[in-house]
């Protein structure tokens, strides 16, 4: 059996053809020299078996990478550290709100609005010349969860409802669109359904290399739980303190003497943040 040939099993449980250009892509993406791809993937096929998971490969790549640069893996589990965002989805809105801001936006996050019907809640709001989108955050704490018709159609409702009232009382700022946010996948009904209404979706690869992963990556703003120098402990610390992304501790670093981490190890982790975000 050829190694190209080995069916591996996704989180949701469903089977998949094992792609090295995939597992190429995802290398690549973090920086890694063609040679350390090369001989990651090679490593990586020589352990393939039918039914492997998508889990496994990825330790097992995981691995390889800190083992050569341990900054490069922390780019390469960027997916895992937006799930350990959670488990309540405020770190994840707080997240979306900073890449937002990185973007150009101002923006507040869990405002009450009050629509012609109801008031509601709202995970973000992000205004950019004289105009407001109104975003609201899916986040799943488990791999194979994905965003089904049912969430824009839910979210669509909402904005209509604060659009009215809104757009009614002669505000300078224009509301102009909805926006659904989520740290997994959006159904292919559920893509549909927004484009046909008019929200913006964004997912962890959608719109087509313009996700949240190519952004994330394109701007260097990881979340704090992509480092490999902090304990889980310190990273809940500081993400009570609202610092979400990793670069902010370069001017915040003080909330690291705060945790009592020496001189020695607080240069270690500042230097690693220049490194995974690109400074």
């Amino acid at each position: 059996m050829k190694f190209q040939e080995v069916d591996i099993t996704k989180s949701s449980g469903q089977k998949m053809r094992f792609s090295i250009q995939k597992l190429r892509k995802s290398l690549h993406r973090t920086g890694a020299d063609e040679q350390t791809i090369s001989d990651i993937v090679n490593k990586v096929q020589e352990e393939l078996y039918e039914g492997i998971s998508t889990q496994e490969i990825y330790n097992r790549a995981y691995a390889l990478l800190k083992k050569e640069k341990s900054y490069l893996a922390s780019k390469y589990k960027l997916k895992k550290a937006i799930y350990e965002l959670g488990p309540t989805g405020f770190p994840f809105e707080l997240f979306i709100s900073k890449v937002l801001e990185y973007s150009g936006y101002t923006t507040e996050v869990g405002k009450i609005i009050q629509g012609k019907c109801v008031s509601h809640e709202v995970d973000v709001l992000a205004y950019k010349n004289n105009q407001a989108v109104m975003i609201e955050c899916k986040f799943h704490g488990e791999q194979g969860l994905n965003s089904n018709v049912k969430v824009p159609l839910y979210i669509h409702s909402r904005f209509l409802d604060i659009e009215k009232q809104w757009n009614s009382s002669k505000r300078k700022i224009v509301l102009t669109q909805g926006w659904v946010v989520t740290n997994t996948r959006f159904t292919e009904n559920a893509i549909q359904y927004g484009e046909c209404a008019g929200l913006y979706l964004l997912s962890w690869d959608y719109p087509e290399n313009d996700g949240l992963k190519d952004r994330i990556d394109r701007l260097g703003l990881y979340p704090i739980t992509v480092s490999n120098l902090l304990t889980k402990r310190e990273k809940d610390f500081l993400l009570s303190r609202k610092i979400v992304l990793y670069r902010e501790l370069i001017k915040d670093a003080f909330f690291l003497d705060h945790l009592g981490i020496s001189e020695t190890r607080k240069n270690r982790i500042l230097n690693e943040i220049k490194e995974v975000c690109n400074f």
